[in-house]
């Protein structure tokens, strides 16, 4: 009987610990959504919204100057930038850290030519559930989250570039 009673109450716990990971993640960033929109003002100082940039395709990239994956991808954002700006293809890099003189640090090697924005009360960061690093969410047109790429690996640059070119046939 007590061996009922303790596989019941694990049981009880088990759904109620379910609906609750269910409740949390019920507001979870889809693709399809629209992107959760920001203002943040970028390294050089200037303010960018994420909703006054309709009619661009954006690439949202969350990095992090701890992130290995994130030095080695930061070049071929880079080389994405340059190749698909005149496309009408934006790319934003965010740093998450609260203290972002490691993120300036980080920078200071890299001749970046695209905004840098620094989410220091990791608040955009939650918004767009970054939960490895780096991050990146691909924004059409329309301003809808239609890609999500978590980490990084050699090769994703062709991952990347299939989707900004699907966005930009559209």
């Amino acid at each position: 009987m007590k061996v009922i009673q303790g596989q019941l109450r694990i049981s009880v716990l088990v759904v109620i610990l379910l609906s609750l990971f269910c409740s949390l993640n019920a507001n979870a960033l889809k693709i399809g959504d629209m992107a959760p929109d920001f203002t943040l003002k970028s390294l050089e100082g200037t303010n960018l919204k994420l909703a006054e940039q309709q009619g661009q395709i954006i690439l949202l990239n969350f990095w992090a100057s701890w992130c290995g994956p994130c030095r080695q991808e930061m070049p071929i954002l880079q080389k994405l930038h340059e190749k698909y700006q005149e496309l009408g293809v934006a790319v934003w890099g965010v740093n998450v850290e609260q203290e972002n003189q490691a993120g300036r640090d980080f920078l200071d090697d890299l001749n970046l030519s695209f905004p840098i924005f620094f989410d220091e009360t990791n608040a955009i960061s939650a918004n767009y559930n970054v939960e490895a690093m780096p991050t990146t969410v691909l924004i059409d047109r329309d301003g809808k989250v239609r890609y999500v790429f978590r980490g990084f690996k050699k090769g994703y640059e062709k991952k990347y570039a299939k989707a900004i070119k699907q966005l930009i046939r559209e």
